[in-house]
C-alpha cells in the first residue's frame, strides 16, 4: 500500500457540493492506495504507520496528540509515468480489491482509537486542505 501524507491545520473533502469528511484541527491528510498484491495484513501495517507516525510538531504522532486524519482513497497513487505523457493505471489495484483494503486501514485506526473522517471510495471528489509547514511524506507498506 501506498500513502501520501500531509500535516494540516484542516481538511475537508466534498462529493457533489456536499461534505462528506472534515478535520477542523491540526492532523493528517492521507490519500491512500493499494496496488494488486496488497492485503489485509499490509492494511494493519499502514493503519499502524500512519497512526504512530511522528510527522505532527514537537515529533508527536496522532497516537500521542489525539490528532485526527482524514483518509481519502486515491488510486492514481499507482499511476506511472514513465513512458509518453498519458498515466498508466496498470500497477493500481481494482475497485473490488482496493475498498476492502481502504476500508480496513480506516477500521484498524479506529480501532486504535484514532478519530478517522474518510472521503467516498469511487466518488469525485473535491479536497480542501490548509497545509502546515508545508510537510508531506510517502508512506509505504
Amino acid at each position: 500500500m501506498r500513502a501520501v501524507v500531509t500535516r494540516v491545520t484542516r481538511a475537508a473533502v466534498r462529493v457533489d457540493g456536499e461534505v462528506v469528511g472534515s478535520i477542523t484541527e491540526p492532523g493528517l491528510l492521507v490519500l491512500v492506495a493499494a496496488t494488486h498484491s496488497d492485503s489485509p495484513d499490509q492494511a494493519r501495517t499502514m493503519a499502524r504507520k500512519l497512526h504512530e507516525l511522528r510527522a505532527l510538531r514537537e515529533e508527536r504522532s496522532c497516537a500521542t496528540a489525539d490528532a485526527p486524519l482524514l483518509v481519502i482513497s486515491q488510486f492514481t497513487l499507482y499511476g506511472s509515468t514513465r513512458k509518453g505523457r498519458r498515466p498508466s493505471w496498470s500497477e493500481a489495484a481494482a475497485p473490488e480489491h482496493a475498498e476492502p483494503l481502504v476500508e480496513t486501514v480506516v477500521e484498524h485506526l479506529r480501532e486504535r482509537g484514532a478519530r478517522v473522517a474518510t472521503g467516498v471510495f469511487g466518488a469525485e471528489m473535491a479536497v480542501d486542505s490548509t497545509n502546515d509547514g508545508p510537510f508531506t511524506l510517502l508512506v509505504e507498506t
